[in-house]
């Protein structure tokens, strides 16, 4: 059991110290995620309309 404790403490400290208050921690994070898979998705939803409209597809919505 002591063998885990000073693993754990030592896990735990580091991921409480990366959520810096300061910096927005976590809401910013989320909002930095949910930005670049947004992103992500407009850019692929283009790329698709860009190859349907390339072969003359009829429904070039994705």
């Amino acid at each position: 059991m002591k063998n885990l404790l000073f693993p754990a403490l030592l896990v735990s400290s580091l991921f409480l110290a990366a959520c810096d208050v300061d910096e927005g921690g976590p809401e910013e994070i989320g909002e930095n995620i949910e930005e670049t898979t947004q992103d992500a998705g407009n850019q692929i939803e283009d790329l698709c309309e860009d190859a349907k409209d390339g072969m003359d597809a009829k429904d070039t919505d994705c």
